[in-house]
């Protein structure tokens, strides 16, 4: 429980963070920075109203992961331009954040089957779980370009070598993900490290009914 309150609290610091800003901006006007934190803020609840909506219980580990990674890409990255002060920020969130969509590919997959990790060889379903991830990440570039065209910001940097870096970071830290998947599937684990995926069919029992 405490390791799970320790994500709540960080949840719910980055959204009181944000409401801070919004009202100290508004008043200033900074309306930029205005902007940029209600969108932030808006989006940090887009996976627990689509959880909900689909009847499904996230993690709140991953929920915090998500929440953090917003507020790392749209907060830090634009409004406190951490892509321009550390060249390594842009790598960290796109890798860290495949590696995650990666686990998740595996319960997606796992989903499809009601949980039965044997009714696929545990290769076919992590080159799945594979492509899950990197399908999120191509959406999230997509989603780049639209807030830059719409809004003008500058999330995609220098266009398409950006935009291509991104994908192949995309694609190394699906691949780490998808890897730690495939060991969960054989019956191993590397390090505790597939402990979201546990999480998550614990929570979701009556969409893993085959599960062993």
């Amino acid at each position: 429980m405490k390791t799970m309150s320790r994500y709540t609290i960080l949840i719910k610091a980055i959204r009181l963070f944000l409401v801070g800003e919004l009202i100290f901006s508004g008043i200033s006007g900074q309306w930029s920075v205005a902007f940029v934190s209600i969108w932030t803020l808006l989006i940090s609840y887009v996976p627990t109203v689509i959880s909900r909506r689909l009847g499904v219980q996230l993690p709140v580990q991953l929920l915090a992961l998500i929440t953090l990674f917003i507020f790392a890409t749209l907060f830090l990255g634009e409004v406190w331009d951490f892509y321009g002060r550390y060249w390594w920020w842009d790598v960290v969130l796109h890798g860290g954040s495949a590696m995650a969509f990666g686990l998740m590919g595996v319960v997606f997959v796992l989903l499809l089957f009601e949980g039965d990790r044997y009714a696929a060889p545990p290769f076919a379903m992590s080159v799945l779980a594979f492509c899950v991830a990197i399908s999120i990440g191509a959406s999230w570039e997509v989603f780049e370009f639209l807030m830059d065209q719409i809004f003008g910001l500058n999330m995609q940097k220098s266009g398409l070598m950006d935009t291509m870096w991104d994908m192949i970071v995309d694609m190394i830290g699906a691949f780490i993900g998808a890897t730690i998947g495939f060991f969960y599937l054989k019956g191993r684990e590397l390090g505790g490290s597939a402990g979201m995926i546990r999480e998550f069919i614990r929570l979701n029992r009556q969409f893993f009914r085959r599960h062993r």
